[in-house]
């Protein structure tokens, strides 16, 4: 089985769709939830959940440190659901082609730093476009701009607003991240 460590800064809304979609399954499981805000909602939900979570700054981040860790604990596979920091070369080449991102947009457009959240779904109402939607990708050294595994389109309506856009995305992100994340899992030669 496939421990899955799961990279979140917010609310985490994915992080318990991730806990719940692979809890009872064979292939894979969520094993831990790391945040670089020890007040980020996420943390209370794996903890409520009983995922054991670690809180990281800067200095962590960017350490060996934390992947002889995640080593340690077994982790396989990296997801990151809302994680609003670079990750460093070290840790994308530890887990070359197993760290993957969702981003809420149609990459390439809307992306790079900054770009997340309700920025994102801001930028598109005011850029009048017809669609948008969630990208699933590779992480490289850049914000956004990894391979792309996915993506997944919602229509825009003249009436959305970016919290209806929000909330469109998330059922989009909610009803694919799991499935690509267990396909990609399925697929890798551990």
């Amino acid at each position: 089985m496939v421990k899955i460590a799961v990279f979140a800064s917010g609310q985490g809304s994915n992080t318990v769709n991730l806990i719940n979609y692979f809890r009872n399954n064979k292939i894979a499981q969520v094993a831990l939830v790391i945040s670089n805000s020890s007040s980020a909602q996420v943390v209370q939900h794996a903890m409520s959940l009983k995922v054991e979570t670690m809180i990281i700054d800067d200095v962590i981040l960017k350490s060996d440190a934390l992947i002889v860790s995640l080593q340690e604990k077994g982790i396989g596979f990296i997801v990151l659901a809302g994680f609003l920091k670079l990750i460093p070369v070290t840790l994308i080449s530890a887990y070359k082609d197993r760290i993957i991102n969702i981003h809420p947009a149609l990459l390439p457009k809307f992306g790079g730093k900054g770009m997340y959240g309700m920025r994102v779904h801001e930028a598109v109402i005011e850029s009048c476009e017809d669609i948008t939607g969630i990208t699933i990708h590779f992480v490289d050294q850049q914000f956004d701009k990894g391979k792309i595994i996915a993506s997944y389109q919602t229509k825009v309506e003249k009436e959305d607003t970016p919290l209806t856009l929000m909330h469109k995305v998330r059922k989009l992100e909610l009803k694919y991240l799991p499935l690509e994340v267990e396909n990609l899992i399925r697929q890798i030669k551990y």
